[in-house]
């Protein structure tokens, strides 16, 4: 076996380090201009009137201090861009009567909640409901409700679980597999292979299913490691792989036909 010269070796460590900086640095970048967006100043569409429409429900949480920065409001990441282009898709894949360019605004605690079936929720790691809001969430789910969290990573995974174990103290999140019938609602989800969009680490799919019993309903989805939205947002511009932003999309309408038909 032939031995490499020691400054052969070095060139080569120093090589591969350069090569990990710069996927870093192009990781960090892709996130700070998207970011950088967000700095903007929001403004909110007001709600629309409910009309039997499927209608895109997007839930909004008080966030203590400024979130990370001042213009970025964590709950309306990817805000309108992401539901308007998700509910483009699913009114050209569906029978469904949807409202392409409107979605709406509620609080967990918000009575108007109880008539849109599917909510999502975003950056679940700045989340921490008011005890009004856990008992707004709870009486959603267990009549009949579906939450889709999304747009949440690493750590933030135990504030969510903290803030979960408020709203369904009994329940716990079970690891999503192929098998489970939403990855079978629409599209065939035969691989969960994903990865975040800017962290590349690997992507984790689970549910909350009534009485922790997976023959009985699911109440909630949980992409954890993931943004769905932020393909959502940016399938138009190129900014992020066109085929992860296709399986994005698979996703998202298979949670909406999941919570619909079941």
């Amino acid at each position: 076996m032939t031995r490499m010269r020691p400054r052969t070796v070095l060139r080569l460590a120093v090589a591969l380090i350069g090569l990990a900086i710069g996927a870093a640095l192009i990781g960090e970048l892709s996130l700070g201009w998207a970011q950088g967006r967000r700095r903007e100043a929001q403004s909110f569409a007001p709600n629309v009137e409910y009309d039997g429409r499927f209608t895109f429900a997007r839930i909004r949480y008080t966030v203590g201090g400024d979130g990370g920065f001042r213009q970025d409001v964590k709950w309306a990441h990817d805000y309108p861009r992401g539901e308007r282009h998700f509910n483009k898709i699913l009114s050209e894949l569906s029978t469904l009567r949807v409202r392409t360019q409107d979605s709406n605004i509620l609080a967990l605690d918000d009575p108007e909640l109880f008539k849109y079936p599917v909510a999502y929720l975003c950056e679940a790691g700045y989340w921490r409901p008011s005890e009004e809001e856990v008992l707004g969430l709870r009486n959603y789910l267990l009549k009949g409700g579906f939450i889709i969290f999304d747009d949440f990573a690493q750590s933030d995974w135990f504030n969510f679980e903290s803030q979960m174990r408020r709203v369904l103290p009994n329940l716990r999140p079970m690891r999503l597999t192929p098998e489970d019938k939403v990855f079978d609602a629409f599209y065939s989800i035969r691989d969960l292979t994903y990865v975040h969009p800017y962290y590349g680490v690997p992507s984790e799919f689970w549910g909350i299913y009534e009485n922790n019993d997976r023959s009985q309903r699911l109440m909630a989805v949980i992409n954890f490691n993931n943004d769905l939205s932020e393909y959502w947002e940016f399938s138009d511009e190129g900014f992020l792989p066109l085929e992860a932003s296709n399986e994005a999309y698979k996703l998202g309408v298979n949670y909406l036909i999941y919570a619909l038909t079941r």
